[in-house]
């Protein structure tokens, strides 16, 4: 009977492994548990950062139904009252009926009455808070501000070809856009049609168009961002995307006109009242008048000014090669800087910048940055200190440095942003 030959080793690829090399493929597939990868700083930071700002903004949505005074306490209330007056074709911006319906909202007695100072196209957005209370009011409008940072943030992370991470966390937490939906105030609608207009004006033009109605509730948030956007159009010939804009700024002020008649010059004499000049708005534009000139108004407009001749002469170069989804950042970013007035819920409309720079870099440091930045923001709002507050001032012009770093800084990925689909 003969004797079996000795089995050979093989190698994954069938191959006879050699005599030499046999202890060390033996080696090679012994079951070695593997180490666990150290945790990352950034990724932590993150974490951290979106846990409690989701507890945050959990707390806040199952307290506002319960408690009627922060419903009323609230900017909100603002436009609660004004849907009130609408659906009874009353004039909204009657002094003594708005502050008598703020008061039985929850609105503090020591608070003056209050105005929607959003142009009167976007009226029509407060109506349907007419016909429903305060609380529930408070509720709805706090889940679709909510809704709106949730797509837009969906569609930036779409937008940047899905990325497989977390940083788009770093834009659903921002504190700026969840003071924004705690207030109850209407950034994070132009918000969304900031980013639905990136999305869409290279395919559907007049959708794009029409989503700039949205940006239109606060037209001194856009003024650098709108003057490249005329002379785009002028360039590319996009008239698509005007008549968009046309038809749906058009509509809403049908709806008003419908509704109240006498709105524009209501609300020309509402935004003329002695006493706009003197309110504390923590904003560079505003602290430069109050520095130099209290009184005179045109002061605040000079970084606005600024702002939209440098936006033309950073458009002009790059006229044949704009990209929106590239440069529109910067530029949005800009605008925030340089506007004639801002608070600090107006920096939600930085979140498309900030994840910009966020899927481009590559420095941990930053993105840990970013994380804490946010995280100081809303240590400040939770120990007191007011919205009106200095204090506040650093925000966009750190938003505008960290992007500048994130964009700039060796170490940038080099394939860049791709394209909407």
């Amino acid at each position: 009977m003969t004797a079996l030959a000795p089995r050979k080793k093989l190698n994954p690829r069938g191959n006879p492994v050699p005599r030499q090399d046999r202890m060390s493929f033996m080696a090679s597939r012994t079951d070695i548990p593997a180490a666990k990868a150290a945790p990352n700083i950034a990724e932590l930071s993150i974490a951290v950062v979106s846990g409690l700002a989701l507890a945050l903004t959990t707390l806040f949505l199952c307290v506002v139904p319960l408690a009627g005074n922060i419903a009323g306490g609230r900017d909100f209330v603002v436009f609660w009252a004004t849907g009130q007056q609408l659906v009874h074709h009353a004039n909204p911006y009657d002094g003594d009926a708005m502050m008598r319906i703020e008061r039985s909202a929850g609105l503090p007695v020591r608070d003056g009455g209050f105005f929607m100072r959003n142009p009167p196209w976007g009226l029509p957005l407060a109506l349907p808070l007419g016909l429903v209370g305060v609380r529930l009011g408070a509720l709805l409008w706090s889940l679709v501000l909510l809704a709106c940072l949730a797509v837009s943030v969906r569609m930036l992370w779409l937008m940047h070809g899905r990325p497989m991470n977390r940083l788009h966390w770093l834009g659903l937490s921002f504190a700026p856009a969840l003071i924004c939906m705690m207030m109850g105030q209407t950034s994070l609608f132009a918000l969304l049609g900031f980013v639905l207009f990136l999305r869409l004006h290279r395919t559907r033009p007049f959708l794009a168009g029409m989503s700039l109605w949205l940006c239109a509730l606060k037209p001194h948030l856009f003024l650098a961002f709108g003057v490249v956007l005329l002379a785009w159009v002028l360039v590319s010939g996009s008239y698509k995307l005007l008549a968009g804009a046309a038809v749906a700024m058009a509509a809403s002020c049908a709806v008003v006109y419908w509704l109240d008649p006498t709105a524009w010059i209501q609300y020309t004499q509402m935004m003329r009242a002695p006493g706009i000049e003197k309110e504390l708005v923590p904003c560079l534009s505003v602290r430069l008048r109050l520095w130099l000139s209290p009184q005179t108004m045109w002061l605040q407009y000079i970084p606005a000014a600024l702002g939209c001749a440098w936006a033309l002469g950073y458009f002009w170069p790059r006229r044949h090669a704009w990209d929106w989804m590239k440069n529109g950042s910067l530029l949005m970013v800009v605008s925030l800087v340089t506007a004639p007035y801002s608070w600090v819920y107006d920096d939600g409309l930085a979140v498309p910048a900030l994840l910009q720079g966020a899927y481009l870099t590559r420095s941990k440091t930053l993105l840990v940055v970013l994380a804490f930045a946010s995280v100081l923001i809303e240590v400040e709002l939770i120990g007191g200190i007011n919205i009106s507050s200095t204090l506040y001032l650093w925000t966009t012009p750190a938003w505008l440095a960290w992007y500048l770093c994130a964009t700039g800084i060796k170490g940038t990925q080099a394939e860049g942003i791709r394209g909407t689909q």
